[in-house]
């Protein structure tokens, strides 16, 4: 009984995964491709006649996408370059130095995780800082708030890196920043990746944060089709909607790919070295 549970574990989780992932990705899929009359009725089946690239130009050009495409990456590529810088060296530091003090500032950073920020509060204070509704307050919100999932991923992967790797480094006469950019930092680089993803999951889709601080004075692409949506430019139009969240997903997919190539590319190269 025990060898036929050990073989049926993976064509269980298999199975499991293709209900809850792979039926959503479907659904999004056939729908984004099928045409109005349709897409009425959002269902599995299989379009008479697949409009896939017609329903993304559409998208493309009513749904003013390229302006809230530079919107987004004008907030998540500044996040991610503050998170993982910052991020790390304060992980870097709290996971070396083993002191009471850097104890008690590592369970204040990671507490983040688990207190809900005050949005009231933080578009107050951002108005009172002028940086209400702009770029600038966005990403200083994302940073504060994704910040303690940087430090609890990277901290750990610290923790795992031989000192002597660095203490070799200083005995040749570098400094603290040399060690970081020359010696830790580029070992960062799996769970650096890992953290790249998860960020940009969170800011790349988040309508919460962004409609509350930003307000609507720059477009981001969730805003966006929140905003064409409510205003009924893809009223009963299903297939405009499902085309408009693939479009969206795009990006995302390709720093999947990109960043799991690297996750793979550091843990071989660890192993080698």
């Amino acid at each position: 009984m025990n060898r036929f549970w050990t073989k049926a574990q993976p064509v269980a989780a298999t199975a499991l995964a293709l209900v809850v992932i792979g039926i959503p990705l479907w659904l999004v899929l056939v729908t984004a491709a099928k045409s109005q009359g349709e897409a009425l009725n959002p269902d599995l089946s299989l379009p008479q006649r697949w409009q896939l690239l017609e329903n993304l130009k559409q998208v493309w050009v009513d749904g003013e996408v390229p302006a809230a495409f530079f919107g987004s990456l004008l907030v998540v590529v500044p996040t991610v370059a503050l998170l993982l810088t910052f991020g790390s060296m304060a992980a870097w530091i709290l996971a070396r130095r083993a002191t009471r003090l850097n104890a008690v500032l590592y369970a204040l950073g990671i507490s983040g995780i688990v207190l809900p920020p005050a949005v009231v509060t933080v578009v107050l204070l951002l108005r009172q800082l002028g940086l209400a509704g702009s770029a600038v307050g966005m990403i200083g919100v994302y940073t504060g708030i994704y910040l303690s999932t940087v430090i609890f991923f990277v901290t750990g992967f610290v923790r795992t890196i031989p000192p002597a790797l660095e203490e070799a480094a200083q005995i040749d006469g570098a400094g603290p920043v040399m060690v970081f950019w020359r010696i830790v930092l580029p070992l960062l680089r799996p769970v650096l990746a890992t953290a790249t993803i998860l960020i940009c999951l969170y800011v790349w889709n988040d309508v919460f944060y962004a409609f509350f601080v930003i307000g609507g004075r720059l477009d981001t692409l969730p805003l966006n089709l929140f905003r064409v949506a409510s205003a009924g430019l893809y009223l009963n139009n299903w297939h405009l909607i499902f085309a408009y969240v693939v479009l969206m997903s795009l990006p995302l997919v390709v720093v999947l790919a990109v960043a799991q190539r690297k996750i793979i590319s550091g843990i071989t190269g660890g192993a080698v070295k």
